[in-house]
């Protein structure tokens, strides 16, 4: 003979009948939560994946549309929070402007060029020019290093940039280059 109890205590439904019986419902509460479909299904599976790794613990099934609800809410919450860039469709992929390409043996042109005329300056005035335009050091860090004021690195630095902005050799290398090869010796010389 059977106890009332016994026979009222039914067996756990398996996860795959339970995602079987109740996917479609599921799949429409995810929709509600996203606006397109296919982020829908990926946060319902996300949320599977949460209920079938905690399938042990829980120890009321009937209440697993709670707990599922509950994991795609909170999945999409997490979500939210974690704004990721929006992403467009386009027709065409912008592409970066294509800068007409340089001639390698321009380049090195220009810059034999530059080092020639920065040869020329005197060893204190090149030190200056180095520091500040090649290795990028501010005024005062070029200051620091050479032991001098600041003042004195402006103004060492103010008659070497005129000395390379008078060099003929390097003015006629400026004046044939192309005008991508010419920009970094330019920028150094315009400072």
């Amino acid at each position: 003979m059977t106890t009332p109890t016994a026979a009222q205590k039914a067996p756990p439904p398996t996860f795959s009948s339970y995602v079987r019986a109740r996917g479609p419902m599921l799949l429409r509460t995810a929709r509600s939560l996203t606006s397109n479909p296919s982020d829908a299904e990926d946060l319902l599976q996300t949320a599977l994946t949460k209920t079938y790794l905690a399938w042990d613990r829980i120890e009321d099934h009937r209440a697993l549309d709670g707990y599922v609800r509950r994991a795609l809410i909170n999945t999409r919450t997490s979500q939210w929070r974690k704004r990721r860039v929006d992403e467009y469709a386009m027709e065409e992929l912008p592409e970066p402007d294509r800068r007409p390409d340089t001639d390698p043996a321009e380049q090195q042109a220009v810059r034999d060029a530059m080092w020639r005329a920065i040869v020329k300056l005197p060893d204190r005035q090149r030190a200056m020019v180095v520091l500040r335009y090649y290795e990028d050091l501010s005024e005062a860090s070029t200051a620091e290093l050479l032991g001098v004021s600041v003042g004195t690195v402006k103004s060492a630095v103010s008659r070497a940039l005129a000395k390379l902005r008078d060099d003929e050799q390097l003015i006629d290398i400026l004046r044939g280059a192309a005008p991508t090869a010419a920009a970094p010796a330019q920028h150094a010389m315009a400072a």
